[in-house]
């Protein structure tokens, strides 16, 4: 099996269903990736351990999908120096604009970039756009992939 290139950490097992698409797209693009579920909150020692060994492990990038208070990708991100994605999870409470607010008022010095709430395999997609910045064989995939989207 190939040493996963992408991160992807969630803070519930109540968001698996959304981030599906994601690994379904990662698969899909032939992207190795590893999913850890542990939240910013309740697991902070193993998300700590997680995120600070992440670039030691051969990852390149981390998608973080969360909601309500989002912090997940917050707390990753001041963890690693990878770039990190945020997947807002739709809320009960405000249909996931908590969450949204909360991955994009990150404090200056902790970037967290971000898809749409709920947008888990834009996340992907974009996980792999930044692998193709150096790695040949995942730019000419994206390029391959939007071909097929401009021809459809």
């Amino acid at each position: 099996m190939a040493t996963p290139l992408v991160g992807i950490i969630m803070g519930s097992k109540s968001d698996l269903p959304v981030m599906e698409a994601c690994m379904a797209q990662l698969d899909e693009f032939g992207v190795p990736y590893e999913l850890v579920i542990a939240s910013a909150h309740r697991n902070p020692a193993k998300v700590h351990e997680w995120a600070s060994s992440a670039a030691d492990r051969g990852l390149k990038v981390i998608i973080a999908a969360a909601g309500k208070a989002a912090h997940l990708g917050g707390v990753v991100a001041a963890y690693t120096p990878l770039p990190i994605i945020g997947v807002p999870m739709k809320t009960s409470d405000l249909g996931g604009m908590d969450s949204l607010l909360a991955m994009v008022q990150m404090p200056s010095g902790v970037p967290v970039a971000c898809v749409a709430i709920n947008g888990a395999k834009n996340a992907a997609i974009y996980a792999t756009q930044i692998l193709g910045a150096t790695m040949d064989e995942y730019r000419t995939t994206i390029v391959d992939f939007k071909r097929g989207m401009a021809e459809a």
